[in-house]
């Protein structure tokens, strides 16, 4: 590394993480300042459009602590803008493995929360190709062809809930279970799943794929259903609502 190499190399350094690298010699601190307030209220500013309840939760120390940390210490894999979001769940993700014995004090519903806010983007932005489909198929008894813009998302914590107001402690004892959708005109849609509704579309996820009524019949055993033939109408009804909202496509074509 030539000299240059080494001055950019120690700028980098001290921008990133000015409490732990002295600056390259020679730059009077009133310069190196507009690049370290530059730089850092850059990234804080993308964090805080992307994750605004987070930003709204934490106290204004820990905020900036968390996005310094993530800032100085956390080496993401791509320079995109719009990937920054992601970048920071997986450094969350990191963070709450590493420090998991150590007791670290962010709120036990940091991560999922994160996550849950960085999901409307996600569908905004992703570029998933709809499959094959017959869109006139019976869901009933062809095979359901699920759309990749509609996720099935299961959480710990009620993330929907959590803001200033609420900070829960403890997770409650059912799981929270939600539907993200993207529309046709692009809008995302967030709607709460029943635990039958959440099963059924894992189940209509397996391979090899059933068609739509193995897959009610498979949900009435597990439920112990006694009227199977009242529980596959419902079922049907279900599959049909599915269908208007565009999570489920069509038919797998013959």
């Amino acid at each position: 590394m030539g000299e240059l190499g080494a001055q950019q190399y120690a700028l980098a350094r001290h921008v990133r993480d000015p409490g732990t690298h002295a600056p390259p010699p020679g730059i009077e601190d009133r310069r190196l300042k507009v690049y370290r307030e530059l730089f850092y209220n850059s990234i804080e500013g993308l964090l805080a459009g992307n994750f605004p309840v987070i930003r709204k939760t934490l106290a204004d120390a820990d905020w900036h602590a968390l996005v310094r940390t993530f800032y100085a210490d956390f080496r993401c894999r791509t320079p995109l803008f719009t990937e920054i979001g992601r970048e920071f769940i997986r450094f969350l993700e990191q963070r709450e493995l590493e420090e998991r014995e150590a007791q670290a004090g962010d709120p036990p519903w940091l991560l999922e929360l994160a996550h849950y806010e960085w999901v409307e983007l996600a569908l905004q932005i992703a570029e998933d190709e709809l499959p094959a489909h017959d869109p006139n198929g019976d869901p009933i008894d062809g095979i359901a062809v699920l759309s990749p813009l509609a996720w099935a998302l299961a959480y710990r914590w009620p993330v929907q809930r959590i803001g200033p107001g609420y900070q829960p402690s403890a997770p409650p004892d059912a799981p929270t279970l939600l539907m993200v959708r993207r529309d046709r005109t692009g809008d995302v849609h967030f709607s709460e799943l029943s635990p039958l509704l959440y099963r059924l579309l894992e189940l209509m996820r397996h391979e090899p794929t059933p068609s739509g009524r193995q897959a009610l019949q498979a949900l009435a055993a597990e439920a112990h259903a006694t009227d199977l033939t009242h529980f596959t109408l419902e079922g049907a009804a279900m599959l049909q609502r599915l269908r208007d909202e565009g999570v489920i496509l069509g038919t797998r074509a013959a």
